[in-house]
């Protein structure tokens, strides 16, 4: 049996990167892109290094939240279950950035929609609510960045999902499913606004990388960024 749960920087990362975004709009070399949110910083640069300085710290500060709440659900359960032992916890990352090594080439790793998958990293592949999530272990295939999709590919915005259905689609949806069943979670109805992640057809370790909804992109860490 797993306990699995799932926070972030709960909104500090955001509010930093939104920040740092601002900055960079406002630096000479970014005055003439023809999308804004194509402004970027240089290596080696005081706005860069500021920038890689907090979003460390709220890439940290995420990992300690998950491992602070866990330890008081494992507490929870071992008072109603006193026999009960626990085995290596898996801290998964998503949505984050790495510094990794790929060809002798020191490059930062963006993972959105996506974990890390190296050889032997145990992940977690959640799926829509209500629906299985699953436990996986890596390949580490260089090719792909040793990456692999993360939750749920979404089919329509929140916006459009919430004025599609209702209430009683979520309730009918999740029939046999203790969870959430309010209007505040109508967006997450399974197999309707969001896929369940079954790329690998139920096997419990990934055989291969999956692009679908999830991006992984990479910048040289001696270049642009």
């Amino acid at each position: 049996m797993w306990l699995m749960l799932h926070s972030g920087s709960r909104n500090i990362g955001k509010e930093l990167a939104e920040r740092h975004i601002a900055i960079a709009r406002r630096l000479p070399h970014n005055t003439d892109l023809p999308d804004r949110d194509l402004a970027v910083f240089l290596a080696g640069t005081p706005e860069m290094e500021a920038y890689r300085r907090d979003l460390w710290w709220a890439q940290e500060y995420a990992r300690r939240n998950r491992a602070v709440m866990m330890a008081v659900l494992c507490d929870v359960v071992r008072r109603m279950l006193p026999q009960v032992t626990y085995g290596e916890p898996i801290s998964c990352h998503h949505n984050y950035v790495a510094e990794e090594s790929y060809g002798g080439v020191e490059v930062l790793v963006t993972r959105k929609g996506a974990i890390r998958a190296g050889a032997g990293d145990l992940g977690i592949i959640p799926g829509s609510m209500g629906t299985g999530s699953y436990i996986v272990r890596g390949r580490g295939n260089a090719d792909a960045y040793c990456s692999a999709s993360h939750g749920a590919g979404r089919r329509m915005s929140r916006s459009k999902a919430k004025k599609t259905f209702s209430t009683e689609d979520l309730a009918a949806q999740t029939a046999g499913v203790e969870c959430r069943k309010d209007a505040g979670v109508v967006d997450e109805i399974p197999g309707r606004t969001r896929t369940s992640r079954r790329s690998w057809s139920g096997r419990r370790t990934l055989s291969r990388w999956s692009p679908i909804s999830s991006r992984s992109s990479v910048s040289r860490v001696d270049g642009w960024v």
